[in-house]
């Protein structure tokens, strides 16, 4: 076979760098973005952000023009700061016919080169703001470290109650038996002095756990739920109604309590209904997890992308521009690249340059998708800003796609991780996507709208009979939806919603 040159004409996709930065922008949530865009800069000295000050300044000067008395003071300044950097230029005009063309290799640069000197502290009225900064809170166990420093105990006591509170979760629970613990230690003291005859027996270990567990929080080192409930009761007054019933019920019928078996918890406990009510109440007004009142969970704040307020009988969309910073080019060193130059320094600064215009640009069609496929949103969805939940339309990418004229990898990018706020609250762009469900008249009906019916549904019914799986389908079939029994099960779970044996409860 000779070999042979040929020539082909065809089309392919070529993913350069502007278009592969464009695409990684535009996935970037805000947060994300805020530090590309900080990385960037430093990088880019083309690159500046646009700073406050130039605002501040322009004030100022309106001020000045209303009050002449601080155009005085104003003045003022201005001089004695003229006379201070007629100072600095003199002290720096020195300083800089010191610095040598070339440095030895083994020099320092703070042995040629003047250090800043040390920033001043702030003044006594610009304290910081001391809420902005986030507290580490305690877990459980050193709060109950805390505690055991405080209380007086033997030596052999103190070494149980530091095992003992090593073995609490973060709910407040015991997660060994003392008998495992006793032998834990008794292993651990063999080991330290063989020749020992110290032998910690489990009344012991079972007495500090008991003082333990009138530790704050009430309820802590607990076994079981059952015993987490009653050393709380154990706590209320004694003149609490139906006290000794709680304490009953906590500890004889807790698995009956749970399946909302009334009728054998009365017929075991010889209570009225209303009294059992009572019970009942006093048991559900206890923790049944207090090392909850310990957790160390921080808030989340979520930043808008985009916000929708209705202006004149219309929803507007606009973009969030306090998100993020603004990017501009730098103008002095814009200025500095020559055409005709090739040299190195004329060359990385028309290439940083470059990059800085793609940089900018990428910015600018992310902000343009973004707002594109909000708005489109907004047009859809707008039974859902003016009615609520029960009004949301179905829709999937393809719709969105099919409207800006975009790919549904692009939607789904430019929808993930980016929030809209809403006069009805703060919304990530996904969740206004939901399924399609038929309609008996021929149309459909939003998922979201489907779980906002039964979750109305469920917070209508009877308490002492609630709606079952089959009997919601049943309502749906009579408002036209169709809807499968196991879809509704299915969308109860996702709203964290008991099934009806559960949610039965005493009037």
């Amino acid at each position: 076979m000779k070999p042979s040159l040929q020539l082909k004409i065809g089309q392919h996709l070529t993913m350069t760098p502007q278009l592969q930065q464009a695409i990684r922008l535009l996935q970037l949530s805000t947060l994300d973005l805020q530090q590309e865009i900080q990385e960037t800069v430093e990088s880019n000295p083309m690159l500046d952000i646009e700073d406050s000050n130039n605002e501040i300044e322009t004030d100022k000067t309106d001020a000045e023009k209303n009050n002449p008395d601080a155009q005085q003071a104003n003045d003022n300044n201005s001089a004695q700061t003229d006379s201070s950097e007629d100072f600095k230029e003199s002290s720096d005009e020195d300083w800089s016919q010191q610095i040598p063309e070339e440095l030895p290799v083994d020099s320092n640069w703070d042995d040629v080169y003047q250090s800043l000197p040390p920033s001043a502290p702030p003044p006594s009225g610009d304290l910081p703001d001391f809420e902005t900064h986030t507290s580490s809170s305690d877990s459980i166990q050193d709060h109950l470290h805390w505690q055991l420093n405080l209380t007086p105990m033997s030596d052999i006591d103190r070494v149980i109650a530091i095992t003992l509170i090593d073995s609490v979760d973060d709910n407040g629970y015991l997660k060994g038996s003392p008998e495992n613990i006793a032998e834990h230690l008794n292993q651990s003291l063999q080991e330290d002095n063989p020749a020992g005859d110290i032998q910690i027996e489990l009344d012991e270990v079972e007495a500090v756990l008991r003082r333990l567990q009138h530790f704050d929080p009430i309820g802590v080192c607990a076994r079981d739920l059952s015993e987490c409930l009653s050393l709380q009761l154990d706590q209320l007054d004694k003149s609490t109604p139906l006290l000794s019933k709680a304490k009953e019920i906590v500890t004889q019928f807790l698995p009956q309590l749970g399946s909302r078996d009334f009728n054998y918890i009365m017929r075991r406990t010889r209570l009225k209904e209303t009294d059992l009510q009572q019970a009942i109440e006093l048991i559900q007004s206890l923790n049944p997890r207090p090392g909850d009142t310990l957790s160390s969970n921080t808030s989340e704040y979520v930043i808008p992308d985009v916000s929708v307020k209705k202006i004149n009988g219309h929803w507007s969309v606009a973009l969030n521009n306090d998100a993020m910073p603004r990017v501009n080019i730098n103008s002095t060193y814009a200025a500095m690249v020559k055409r005709a130059d090739n040299s190195n320094d004329n060359t990385y600064l028309r290439n940083q340059l470059q990059e800085a215009r793609w940089f900018l640009k990428s910015l600018q069609s992310r902000n343009e998708t973004l707002l594109k496929v909000a708005t489109r949103i907004v047009e859809i969805q707008q039974g859902f800003l003016d009615h609520g939940e029960e009004a949301m339309k179905p829709l999937v990418l393809h719709d969105i796609a099919e409207a800006v004229e975009m790919h549904e990898s692009t939607i789904s990018r430019v929808t993930t991780q980016k929030f809209m706020h809403t006069p009805r609250g703060i919304f990530e762009l996904k969740y206004f996507f939901s399924s399609h469900v038929d309609t008996q008249s021929g149309g459909g009906c939003s998922s979201t709208a489907i779980r906002a019916i039964i979750k109305k549904l469920i917070s209508a019914e009877k308490p002492i009979k609630p709606l079952s799986d089959s009997k919601i389908a049943n309502i749906l079939a009579e408002q036209g939806i169709k809807v499968a029994r196991r879809t509704i099960a299915k969308y109860r779970e996702s709203l964290s919603i008991p099934p009806s044996n559960e949610r039965k409860r005493l009037v």
